[in-house]
């Protein structure tokens, strides 16, 4: 049966070389009981690689059982024992005692059988099972009747087991010893000279088993012999051999065999007791044997794997010491009792998400321990992973990649490997593997907003917070990391840079300088995200800043000019009637929005009840009919105020001339209806009032432009005799006074000069850019601003004529 066995396992590794995965086996040997870490064989040259390609490959030994003794050195090539054999312990009396274990190369993958081995050494003594052996044998025994002995026991095989017995010098038995096929040695007493109980009743002998070792060792053990009176019939058994097959795991109590022996004496002579002999203690262990009825049952379960044939040698004897014996041959029918077991040799975790298609992943073994259809395996996993199993040599499967991976989507994988075998009932095992997915920097930051617009009001605080942009990057630690920056760019033909900030790791975007509304009402900047990755990628967004308008600038009085002259003096004849469009305020405001509605008041009149200002338009208009009691110079205070919060608010001053008669030439009766008469005066105040609005206009912006073109000038000039010392504005001073602890004064002012005035006149306005003092340390801190004047260089020499409008 084992000869069978070893024939197919030898066909099927002839069936593997065929198809070039295992090209040949291996074989060593090393002497039981050396020393863990002893040296088994050097496989370099067997293998024929060198040992730089045996790292490279990822050589690996594993072993056929679930307990490894030996392990290669990849560095070396050596083979060396894991920890100390003892060929007893691991194989028995089988013989030859081989561990088989396999090298495993990958890239290509290879599989080479490794047998060693196991060299019997003399460490173990024959041993008998007794000391003392009994034997009771009638007196008229026949000559030449042989009594077998129970052989010793030797844990040693070959010539270091039994090879020879003696027997201690006697008158009645000689000892023949013989030797079997399997080159064990049994002994045989012979009776040569017939007892005599009257002579002798008890004859004591020693019995000597020898091994062949060096130095050779023995073991002993006493004969006793009765002689017993005459019983001429021995037990006889129906058969030599009894062959019969059971179940593995067959429960406890169940029939084996029954063994049956006769015998044709009487009384005490024919009483048949049946007895285990010579068997091995693990027979003893598995079967239970009836000495009444001679019935063999299972004592507890057998296994398949361990054993699969039992020989089992059974004793009949009478009362009278005769007996007789036979044979049971026992042989455990294979059952599916052995799930699959899935052993993992090698596994790359993490695994980089940009790993290609067919990138072995792991490799693993499935094995079953049952035979037959029991022990074939398949495996399978699951579905919808981009994972597939590709079956290898031997039982071996290697996990590989079927298809790109993508860490943002899955960072791990938990694969169950499936293994299934052919029995009945089916038996499966899983196994986990868990595959984590290492990141690769294939993903740009993202800003949160395809477009980002942000609000800052005008006169703001150097260094505010304007807001904040945001990008998100799907990789993770240094290739998520962004760095936010700003691309060049003008505004108002100025670097972007002297305007704004960004923080670069928050996003922050912060204001370098005031802003005005009225100079720049909005701009836009690039931000780029950058992520630390290699290498790095990145994305770009625009921002766009829009200056919220703060009521910062108060109306200005276009009509009545306001140039600090005598006022122009606005004609009214005595007889105009209440409603009387006397004449028009025309103001302005720089503001936008709500902060350049304006409205009008009366703030202060000679009359209070003689005229009224339109709330909206500015109109001025008698409420009432002038009568002769009213003062022939009026004065009127008109107040503009615009809709901001907090309102601001100017004046206009109005000088009105009641006359007589001024009316006469142009308020003659006519044949037309009065109605009438009053819409042609008012057309032709109105068309009036648009050309003189028109012809100030005019002055106005033209005036305008100019003193923008020389404030411009100055600043240039400014900034570049200016050393800065904030970042945010050109027109913040560097040089401090660091003994007096103050700022040297630096103050733009404005210049107006209004038309029709006789002398030259300026106002100071306040300051373009706050001036910062900064102290050095050992000032304790204190900071001072100074206010002083600056003398003007020129005075406005120019001076309008003073236009008059009548009506």
């Amino acid at each position: 049966m084992e000869m069978h066995h070893n024939r197919q396992v030898c066909y099927f590794f002839l069936y593997l070389c065929m198809f070039g995965a295992i090209c040949e086996s291996f074989h060593y040997s090393v002497p039981e009981e050396k020393k863990s870490g002893s040296l088994v064989a050097n496989v370099l040259k067997d293998l024929k690689v060198d040992v730089k390609e045996l790292s490279v490959r990822r050589a690996r030994l594993v072993s056929e059982d679930s307990k490894q003794y030996f392990q290669l050195d990849p560095h070396s090539g050596n083979v060396i024992l894991d920890d100390r054999l003892d060929r007893e312990t691991l194989c028995g009396q089988k013989d030859p005692c081989i561990l088989l274990s396999e090298i495993v190369l990958e890239n290509p993958l290879q599989v080479h059988r490794i047998e060693v081995q196991i060299e019997d050494v003399n460490d173990n003594s024959p041993q008998f099972s007794k000391k003392e052996y009994l034997f009771e044998i009638p007196e008229h025994t026949a000559s030449k009747t042989r009594f077998p002995m129970e052989s010793a026991k030797d844990a040693d095989r070959g010539e270091n087991a039994v090879q020879n017995y003696t027997l201690s010098l006697n008158n009645h038995f000689l000892l023949d010893v013989q030797s079997h096929p399997d080159g064990t040695k049994s002994a045989e007493l012979v009776l040569e000279k017939q007892l005599d109980r009257e002579e002798e009743a008890r004859l004591f002998l020693t019995l000597l088993a020898v091994d062949g070792g060096s130095p050779k060792r023995t073991g002993t053990a006493q004969i006793i012999i009765d002689v017993l009176d005459s019983n001429d019939n021995a037990p006889r058994f129906d058969k030599n051999v009894y062959k019969v097959k059971i179940m593995e795991n067959s429960q406890p109590g169940s029939l084996v065999a029954k063994v049956e022996a006769h015998d044709h004496d009487l009384g005490s002579n024919a009483e048949i007791t049946y007895s285990f002999s010579q068997v091995p203690d693990d027979v003893q262990r598995v079967f239970m044997l009836n000495k009444h009825t001679g019935e063999l049952t299972v004592a507890e379960n057998m296994d398949y794997e361990i054993n699969q044939n039992y020989a089992i040698s059974i004793k009949a004897a009478d009362g009278g010491g005769l007996s007789d014996y036979c044979k049971v041959i026992v042989e455990v029918e294979d059952r599916n009792d052995n799930a699959p077991e899935v052993t993992l040799t090698s596994l790359t975790s993490p695994l980089p998400e940009d790993s290609l298609p067919d990138t072995i992943v792991a490799l693993f073994r499935v094995t079953d321990r049952d035979s037959g259809d029991n022990g074939r395996t398949a495996c399978t996993t699951e579905a919808n992973i981009p994972f597939m199993l590709k079956p290898s040599v031997n039982n071996y499967y290697q996990l590989v990649t079927q298809q790109t991976l993508d860490r943002e989507k899955e960072s791990e994988y938990n694969i169950t490997i499936t293994a299934t075998d052919r029995g009945s009932p089916r038996l499966t095992s899983r196994r986990i593997i868990n595959i984590q997915i290492s990141d690769i920097n294939d993903n740009a930051p993202v800003f949160e907003k395809s477009k980002y617009e942000m609000q800052l009001r005008e006169n703001n605080i150097p260094g505010l917070l304007i807001g904040l942009v945001q990008a998100k990057d799907l990789d993770m630690e240094q290739n998520a990391k962004v760095i936010y920056s700003l691309l060049p760019g003008k505004v108002s033909s100025q670097p972007v840079s002297s305007y704004v900030s960004i923080n670069s790791e928050t996003g922050n975007l912060y204001a370098i300088r005031s802003l005005d509304y009225e100079q720049v009402k909005d701009f836009q900047v690039t931000v780029r995200a950058v992520d630390s990755g290699s290498p790095p990628l990145s994305s770009e967004v625009m921002v766009r800043v829009v200056i919220v308008d703060e009521n910062d600038n108060a109306p200005f009085i276009l009509y009545p000019l306001q140039n600090g002259t005598s006022p122009s003096n606005d004609l009214v004849p005595r007889v105009a009637e209440a409603g009387y469009l006397v004449t028009k305020v025309v103001a302005v405001d720089r503001d936008s929005g709500q902060n350049s509605w304006l409205s009008y008041e009366l703030l202060k009149a000679t009359e209070p009840g003689l005229f009224s200002v339109g709330v909206q338009n500015g109109e001025v208009k008698t409420v009432r009919p002038i009568n002769k009691r009213d003062s022939l110079k009026q004065k009127l205070i008109i107040g503009v105020r615009d809709n901001g919060n907090p309102p601001q608010s100017t004046s206009a001053m109005l000088s009105i001339l009641l006359v007589d008669g001024f009316s006469d030439p142009y308020m003659k009766i006519v044949d037309i209806p009065k109605e009438e008469v009053v819409r042609e005066e008012d057309r032709n105040l109105t068309m009036y009032l648009v050309i003189c609005l028109a012809v100030i206009s005019f002055i106005f912006l033209v005036s305008v432009l100019v003193f923008i073109a020389i404030k411009i000038q100055k600043r240039r000039k400014f900034i570049e005799s200016s050393a800065l010392n904030f970042p945010g504005g050109p027109n913040f001073p560097e040089n401090c006074d660091a003994d007096a602890g103050s700022l040297s004064r630096a103050y733009n002012y404005e210049v107006c000069l209004a038309g029709g005035s006789l002398n030259s006149e300026f106002r100071f306005l306040r300051p373009f850019f706050p001036v910062f003092s900064m102290e050095p340390a050992q000032s304790q801190g204190v900071q001072r601003i100074s206010r002083g004047s600056q003398d003007l260089s020129s005075h406005a020499a120019e001076s309008q004529q003073r236009t008059e409008v009548r009506v």
